[in-house]
């Protein structure tokens, strides 16, 4: 037996109090008009448009292909969700809500993503480091504070979280000039996903040269050197991932 949402002035107003974001992320389109709502008032009965003034009117009943012409595809069953918000027509919702844990993405809800995705790496849904193809281990977003002395950084990079346990380290010299070989595709990865450019300015390593003296590697040229006094000298620091 089909199952019909018959309309009456009792439904007239709808009110689904969500952000513009979480209409987008649920249908293709916010625009009323191309949806179908295009009237400005339903006398007899209609479906407000969920996130404008515009009405679909029907003088009896709406059938579930309308609904779904409409914007009413979500059923919001299954892992993850937490249910359907605001009005249904034909049995479906305009959004869903996710369960704690699961965020919305590619039209479901989704447990966020965590660990390595190619040459991103995740926490939670949010990138905290990169590599570039052609690297072995990933990087910090961002440069830690200012320049600063090798002690420092080296203890400013130890104690840096990437994702709860994932700890960081002061990068070694090899590293640091595989990071510098590799500068443009980071950059443009960093620049992607909101962090921080490698600046073109001497760093840190964890690598000792003769006389115990730390190498350093300048990212605008790829010059490696050693530095005899660690302690009287200010460099960028950007960790690694301690497990690469």
């Amino acid at each position: 037996m089909k199952t019909y949402l018959y309309l009456s002035t009792a439904i007239i107003s709808v009110s689904l109090a969500t952000s513009g974001n979480a209409w987008a992320q649920c249908v293709s389109t916010q625009d009323c008009a191309t949806l179908g709502y295009t009237e400005s008032s339903c006398p007899n009965g209609g479906v407000k448009c969920p996130f404008g003034n515009k009405w679909f009117c029907a003088s009896t009943e709406i059938t579930p292909e309308q609904c779904t012409e409409l914007g009413f595809t979500q059923t919001c069953t299954g892992t993850g969700y937490s249910g359907g918000s605001g009005a249904t027509c034909g049995g479906k919702y305009y959004e869903c809500t996710c369960a704690s844990g699961y965020e919305w993405k590619d039209g479901g809800c989704q447990e966020p993503l965590n660990g390595e995705q190619g040459d991103l790496y995740y926490c939670n849904g949010i990138v905290v480091a990169i590599k570039a193809p052609s690297m072995n281990f990933y990087i910090a977003m961002t440069d830690l504070g200012g320049k600063m002395e090798w002690a420092d950084g080296n203890n400013a990079c130890h104690n840096y979280s990437f994702c709860g346990n994932l700890k960081g380290i002061l990068p070694s010299k090899n590293q640091l000039r595989s990071i510098y070989n590799n500068k443009s595709s980071l950059n443009s990865l960093l620049s992607a996903n909101r962090g921080i450019e490698l600046t073109n300015d001497w760093y840190w390593s964890s690598t000792d040269g003769a006389g115990n003296y730390p190498y350093l590697v300048n990212m605008s040229n790829g010059t490696v050197d050693t530095w005899s006094f660690r302690f009287d000298l200010d460099n960028y620091v950007r960790p690694v991932l301690a497990s690469w």
